[in-house]
């Protein structure tokens, strides 16, 4: 379905990530210089805390650039929410059940990228076998898809946005 490097994201998702490499590339990396150099000013740099504080800061934001980077150089954006035809889309939350379960056992998940994620749903990629499973099908639809403990069937309980 779609490449591994290549992140689906919606139009508003690919807006507030582009703001955020924005920002940690601007104000971010001028704030952590400033704290670098008042911790410098402290004196010994093998013992001073806010001085390895702050690097490692330096270290997780320059990390979190290059990831956003990445993500956005190869992202397509895509349109969000359930279909208007009513099956799975990206961006949908869907209630599923698997075969064998209770009628009231079931579980919610999110389909997009872990940076649409919403709340504390299990989100699951469109490139994911379950992801590629339930795209395209509808409430009460029972799909098949290869699982590391082999195949395992689930039922559309529900779909929403």
């Amino acid at each position: 379905m779609s490449d591994s490097s290549n992140t689906q994201l919606t139009r508003d998702t690919y807006e507030r990530l582009r703001a955020e490499l924005e920002d940690l590339t601007t104000r971010g990396r001028v704030e952590i210089a400033a704290l670098i150099e008042a911790a410098r000013a402290l004196g010994d740099l093998k013992e001073n805390g806010d001085y390895h504080a702050a690097k490692d800061s330096q270290g997780k934001m320059e990390s979190r650039i290059r990831q956003l980077e990445q993500m956005l150089k190869t992202a397509t954006v895509v349109d969000g929410g359930a279909p208007a035809d009513g099956t799975v889309g990206h961006g949908s939350v869907v209630t599923l059940r698997y075969e064998g379960d209770d009628e009231d056992d079931t579980s919610d998940y999110f389909i997009g990228s872990i940076e649409e994620r919403q709340g504390d749903l299990t989100v699951v990629s469109p490139g994911s076998p379950l992801g590629q499973a339930v795209l395209g099908h509808g409430i009460g639809d029972t799909v098949e898809y290869a699982a590391p403990g082999g195949s395992l069937r689930v039922q559309i309980v529900k779909i929403g946005a």
